[in-house]
């Protein structure tokens, strides 16, 4: 079953009055952006989205493991899981803007590993040693303190009997963290572009890593992250879809080379990215991406995101579907002017559905949300 979810941004693409709209259109999922100087508290956002549907899939997309301890995120994320009964995902990555609008870089390799491990010890109900994670000076040890007694872990001591494991999938770009989602995680959201070859090239290093772990490598969910703008008229939607192709690229290149298969001319562009992108105007989804000063060749554009009349969606998105990509986590429905207006649910109206779901866009939800 091929899954697609809305991608988040600001608040006003994820309000909650628009809850019972997105679910009766026919997508799976929203994710919810985590960068507080960005976006609302995706958390806040996610429970009033969990009381307005009642099958929409709800997860973070993404958070990190520094601006919340991992006990921290996990609760949060049970919370909603409760709230919705069953229907949170964790998604989670190394940081971008959450942390470069606090003066940081994103987590290093050894952190971000250590804190899907504590993560997935949590919400299996198991305990994580405070040595996992050891104080620092900001917030010295509890050792010093002159108790008779104290804990010495972290734990989820409040989870309801019952509810099933939140699910985590870790958004990825490189074969580090490729590597590490496959051996730990249950799902892993790819962010390498609409490039049928690349796109192959991560899957298959996700699976070949999960069996030498010795796992299975059917239980490892794949995803893809994509800019999609489904348009009637595709040359006048290139220009938009550069604007949202650089933020999505520079994941790639933001501390070093790209890895995996490409061309010179997606060297050049993505060289070009990480040379004069502008955090500042990060997700701003300007034509031309003006604020970063990247311009971007039609050609690179084309091979990374998916412009065009419906037909042409279809088929690009077949053609990643045949590699074992199961869910699709989707930007560009309701991000661009261009789509707002009568063409706002023509991706969810004629492309979804050629994926053999039943799909009624723009109708009320035909149940009330579930009362908890």
């Amino acid at each position: 079953m091929v899954e697609f979810w809305r991608s988040g941004g600001g608040i006003d693409t994820v309000a909650p009055e628009l809850a019972a709209g997105i679910e009766a259109a026919g997508w799976d999922g929203q994710v919810f952006m985590d960068s507080q100087s960005l976006g609302g508290d995706p958390y806040a956002l996610m429970g009033a989205w969990a009381m307005a549907t009642r099958r929409l899939q709800l997860a973070t997309g993404v958070t990190n493991p520094l601006t919340r301890h991992p006990a921290v995120s996990a609760a949060a994320i049970a919370t909603v899981h409760w709230l919705s009964r069953g229907r949170a995902v964790l998604g989670i990555g190394r940081g971008d803007s959450a942390l470069a609008f606090l003066g940081h870089g994103p987590a290093g390799l050894a952190a971000f590993e250590s804190a899907l491990a504590a993560l997935q010890s949590l919400l299996r109900r198991e305990a994580v040693p405070f040595a996992a994670h050891p104080a620092t000076d900001a917030a010295p040890s509890s050792a010093a303190l002159p108790l008779s007694g104290r804990p010495t872990d972290a734990r989820l001591a409040w989870l309801p009997e019952g509810l099933a494991k939140v699910p985590l999938d870790v958004a990825a770009t490189g074969p580090k963290v490729i590597g590490m989602a496959a051996r730990i995680a249950e799902r892993v959201t790819f962010s390498v572009g609409a490039s049928p070859e690349r796109l192959a090239w991560a899957a298959e290093l996700a699976r070949a890593t999960r069996r030498a772990a010795g796992l299975d490598a059917a239980g490892l969910g794949l995803g893809a992250q994509l800019v999609v703008i489904c348009h009637p008229d595709r040359a006048a939607m290139l220009e938009p879809a550069a604007g949202m192709v650089a933020p999505l690229a520079r994941f790639q290149v933001m501390l070093q080379d790209a890895a995996g298969p490409q061309s010179a001319d997606d060297a050049a562009n993505l060289a070009a990215i990480r040379g004069g992108y502008d955090m500042r105007g990060h997700g701003s989804y300007l034509p031309k991406d003006k604020l970063s000063g990247v311009q971007l060749g039609r050609d690179f554009v084309e091979r990374f995101a998916i412009v065009g009349p419906p037909e042409h969606c279809v088929r690009r998105l077949r053609e990643l579907v045949a590699l074992g990509i199961e869910r699709f986590v989707v930007l560009g429905p309701g991000f661009h002017a261009e789509a707002r207006g009568p063409g706002t649910c023509l991706f969810a109206e004629e492309v979804m559905p050629a994926f053999n779901r039943h799909r009624d866009c723009g109708t009320a939800a035909a149940d009330a949300p579930a009362e908890r």
